[in-house]
């Protein structure tokens, strides 16, 4: 039973991204066959916080799915520095949970002057930033109380998930897509994988990724950050080993995020080095078998979320509202 709505929050996701995915078939079919249509010369993705994050996932989806070069913005170009990016003939995705935010809101007025096609995706429909963009994709994730994002950001994955394969036209994918609420339901009713002792006395570790696994591994150092008090970074885990792999000398402890795709074998690899140089593992997993790696990534953030948010709890910290957080931060 749910003790911290962060956690009742998390264990809602399937039924919301069901919701999504459903509510939104139609809308994205006409995106992906206007992208077919008129091809993006690249992809530029706008976000704060955890939106951030996605687009870290949605850079290596895009690029593996479709080849377009994907990058993420910098807003403070408009917001604070009042510049103007030569946009012509790019996809600009903006992501935003409140679709408020004062430089999200500049940097997505810019992109659609400087002539690109704006797409927001949004959990607050009401928001702003629907009268700026040329179109709004809703994450339909419903109200989300707890400071912590968990289902609206497993929305905003799955938002991604469903553009990029209908955009592509990957019907492998697609189908992996229509499974996803089922592999996230899965994941709920699967067995807990970090536990409080996992991480007694640790104040500082990495968490280690490859391509659109690294892309939730700044999310789960966010959370681990957030709810948890603890210093948490996040490295592909073949950037781990140009540096700062030396600090395992110093017992560091490192959440492993192994996605069975292309990257399994050499991130493998790099793991099995660190724990030979004295690192100290958690190994995650994706809760079930059969799962497509693309959605993967999906399936093992939503046990993590219900798992951490236990973590925070034994840890005397309430993951609802951490101290010196607000849902809706302004920034300029």
């Amino acid at each position: 039973m749910a003790t911290t709505v962060m956690e009742s929050e998390a264990r809602e996701a399937p039924m919301r991204v069901a919701e999504q995915l459903q509510s939104n078939a139609a809308i994205m079919a006409r995106l992906g066959e206007r992208l077919r249509r008129e091809p993006p010369r690249f992809v530029m993705i706008v976000g704060r916080g955890s939106s951030d994050h996605a687009g870290v996932f949605a850079k290596y989806l895009i690029e593996i799915e479709t080849g377009t070069p994907t990058f993420a913005a910098a807003p403070s170009v408009s917001s604070v520095y009042g510049r103007k990016l030569k946009l012509e003939g790019a996809l600009v995705l903006v992501i935003s949970q409140s679709g408020r935010s004062p430089d999200i809101l500049a940097q997505a007025r810019m992109a659609k002057a400087a002539g690109a096609y704006t797409v927001a995706l949004v959990n607050d429909e009401t928001a702003p930033i629907k009268d700026i963009v040329d179109l709004t994709l809703p994450l339909k994730a419903g109200p989300e109380k707890a400071v912590a994002a968990t289902k609206s950001y497993l929305a905003t994955l799955a938002a991604v998930l469903q553009l990029v394969a209908y955009w592509s036209e990957n019907r492998e994918l697609l189908n992996a897509v229509e499974a996803l609420p089922q592999a996230l339901s899965d994941a709920v009713a699967s067995e807990t994988q970090l536990r409080p002792e996992d991480l007694a006395g640790v104040k500082n570790l990495v968490v280690l990724g490859r391509g659109p696994g690294y892309g939730i591994t700044r999310e789960l150092a966010l959370k681990l950050k957030e709810v948890c008090n603890i210093h948490a970074e996040s490295f592909s885990s073949a950037e781990f080993l140009h540096g700062p792999v030396t600090l395992v000398e110093q017992e560091l402890t490192v959440v492993n995020v192994p996605i069975e795709d292309e990257s399994f074998e050499t991130h493998s690899a790099q793991i099995a080095d660190i724990v030979r140089r004295g690192g100290t593992m958690i190994n995650l997993h994706v809760p079930s078998k059969g799962v497509h790696p693309r959605v993967a990534p999906l399936a093992l953030l939503q046990r993590f979320y219900i798992d951490v948010a236990h973590v925070a709890v034994s840890r005397g910290i309430n993951p609802d509202a951490p101290a010196g957080l607000k849902k809706v931060t302004q920034t300029l």
